[in-house]
């Protein structure tokens, strides 16, 4: 009885959408978190009578013939780079890009990765450094006698000096592109890896054409809404409530055949 493997299926996929969903909710406040969405697939199918084989000696054609699914599968988890909210910090290095791009950070192994977290601080070299303490890429230094620093929004990092009228420029953040987006490796916190799915890294100025603006003593949210995972996941529950009344359903049916005498 197929009915059973089909439903089986059935419900493994939804209890994939369920972790897809839990994990959406569980990072609602993470910064910068991109949220995922679950796409399936339907499975082979059996030909019981081919479509557009004959059925007579004439050469009638059959129209329509009779296939059989095999359930379903998870085809890919998709992660949607949509802007998330801006949140205002106040804080000097607390970044957020408005539009594409990611920051560059440079990783212990000497790997760049990239990031919407713009939760930087300084280390006790002055440098700009992740929560983690990897080096924000290119490596920028504030003077240690700095007492303000201003980045615009093409990503100039200006530090007011004590005594001097001018604001000094110690350098330009820069951020990159990637053709698709969802292709890159998610390592963990809020880093992502380039692959050969997302395409090579364009480097550019934020602001220019095609890149993202920074804005200072601002965070991006998490693009989560939580109506709507909350409503993901009743649809997944009920879905997979009704797999397993299948299964149910069958062994009901199959406990029918076996008391026949």
């Amino acid at each position: 009885m197929r009915s059973l493997s089909i439903a089986a299926t059935g419900m493994e996929a939804q209890q994939r959408n369920v972790e897809v969903v839990s994990n959406n909710l569980a990072n609602m406040n993470t910064t910068a978190y991109m949220r995922r969405r679950t796409e399936f697939q339907d499975l082979l199918y059996q030909n019981l009578r081919r479509a557009g084989s004959t059925s007579s000696d004439a050469g009638t054609i059959v129209p329509s013939g009779v296939q059989i699914g095999l359930g379903v599968k998870l085809a890919a988890v998709y992660r949607i780079h949509e802007q998330g909210n801006l949140t205002a910090t106040d804080n000097t290095f607390d970044l957020a890009i408005q539009g594409k791009g990611f920051f560059q950070v440079q990783m212990p192994n000497g790997d760049t990765a990239y990031t919407r977290d713009g939760t930087f601080q300084l280390n006790a070299q002055g440098q700009i450094v992740t929560h983690d303490g990897y080096l924000l890429q290119p490596n920028l230094t504030v003077p240690s006698n700095a007492v303000d620093v201003s980045i615009n929004a093409s990503g100039e990092v200006l530090a007011k000096i004590e005594g001097q009228v001018a604001l000094q420029n110690v350098g330009q953040i820069q951020t990159a592109n990637f053709a698709n987006e969802p292709g890159l490796q998610a390592i963990g916190s809020n880093l992502y890896l380039e692959t050969p799915a997302s395409g090579n890294a364009t480097i550019g100025t934020p602001a220019s054409s095609g890149y993202g603006s920074i804005l200072q003593g601002f965070l991006e949210t998490s693009n989560v809404n939580a109506v709507e995972e909350i409503s993901n996941l009743i649809s997944a529950q009920r879905a997979y409530e009704m797999n397993s009344k299948v299964i149910q359903t069958s062994d009901d049916m199959m406990g029918t055949l076996t008391s026949l005498r």
